[in-house]
């Protein structure tokens, strides 16, 4: 009997195992959807982005046509104004008496005649003006038409964009806080669930050395002072929302991966030439102690574990695997090509 209890315990899985909600499936669930929409959030982003632009372009079209209109519309105006004027001037000169009077009643009848051919010449110019430029004006009134309806399908696309952005956020933000909840719990048990794997980024990256995330504000800096610290800060901190892939800075292999602790979730990988980096307030890692990695490769989601005010990633570079043994790694990623 004491034999087949054994056997039955033996052959029980594990809530891990067996995916229940606290299990390493959960996890890997939590964290796959958040790199999905995390890409989608991208993409939308973008697609927002380029709709705007192309708005914004369409309506610096529409001002444009509208500054020729007026431009036009002044010109019609003025040539309707010279047009006035010689008629006016036309008949003070006699213009209302009859040709044939004109010429028996003129002094110089060549004078005059010259006089009336460069009168009707310069009405003939001035009315072809005017025709020309009421067709400018039409064409123009018709290109604003258009140019004005095409603003307004794009205004109307862009809006329909920002909604579709909007909704892909608030899904990843409420995704993000559940990963963390994940992470929470992870580390309050004090033991690591083992490495959640993602799909890596599709374009390989080319250079030998990266930065650590793609999208970041840079915060707290190597040797600043703060009351969280017990004697300085001892790396850079990249202020990312939870969720965002962490790479490895370059190619190397992992040492470490333990959760608990002042840096909560955390990674350390080796590199040639002796030095460590760890990326540290993970919310999920995604390789193996022991792994190899290569450069770019996403090791893991940046998140607010251990001793952490929000979400962030903490970055170290190291000549030993353990802490206090760290030098500014701005300078250093500078040194291989990375500026920050």
């Amino acid at each position: 009997m004491l034999l087949i209890a054994a056997a039955v315990l033996v052959a029980r899985p594990t809530s891990a195992e067996s995916g229940g909600g606290t299990g390493l499936s959960g996890d890997s669930g939590a964290s796959a959807r958040v790199a999905r929409l995390y890409e989608e959030a991208a993409v939308a982003t973008q697609r927002y982005e380029v709709g705007r632009r192309e708005a914004e372009a369409q309506r610096g079209e529409v001002l444009r046509l509208e500054k020729l209109l007026t431009r036009e519309r002044a010109r019609v105006a003025e040539l309707h104004e010279n047009l006035g004027r010689m008629a006016r001037a036309h008949y003070r000169q006699g213009g209302g008496v009859p040709y044939t009077a004109q010429l028996l009643l003129a002094e110089d009848p060549d004078e005059l005649m010259r006089g009336h051919r460069a009168a009707r010449q310069a009405e003939t110019a001035v009315d072809n003006a005017v025709a020309g430029s009421r067709r400018a004006e039409a064409r123009y009134a018709a290109d604003r038409a258009k140019a004005r309806e095409r603003w307004q399908e794009l205004d109307r696309r862009t809006a329909e964009l920002a909604g579709t952005k909007r909704s892909i956020e608030k899904k990843l933000e409420e995704a993000r806080w559940e990963l963390q909840g994940r992470a929470d719990a992870s580390v309050a048990a004090g033991a690591c669930r083992g490495a959640v794997r993602l799909d890596q980024p599709g374009s390989a990256d080319t250079r030998a050395w990266v930065a650590p995330v793609s999208a970041y504000e840079l915060s707290a800096g190597f040797g600043s002072g703060g009351e969280r610290w017990v004697n300085r800060h001892t790396g850079q901190d990249f202020a990312v929302p939870i969720g965002t892939p962490v790479r490895a800075v370059g190619a190397g292999r992992v040492v470490r991966v333990s959760c608990g602790g002042p840096f909560g979730i955390e990674a350390v990988i080796r590199h040639p030439g002796g030095y460590y980096t760890q990326y540290a307030h993970l919310a999920a890692v995604s390789v193996e102690q022991g792994e190899r990695v290569a450069t770019g490769q996403w090791i893991g989601q940046s998140g607010t574990t251990g001793n952490s005010t929000g979400p962030h990633l903490h970055f170290e570079v190291r000549i030993t695997p353990e802490a206090g043994s760290g030098v500014d790694p701005v300078p250093w990623l500078l040194q291989h090509g990375v500026e920050l």
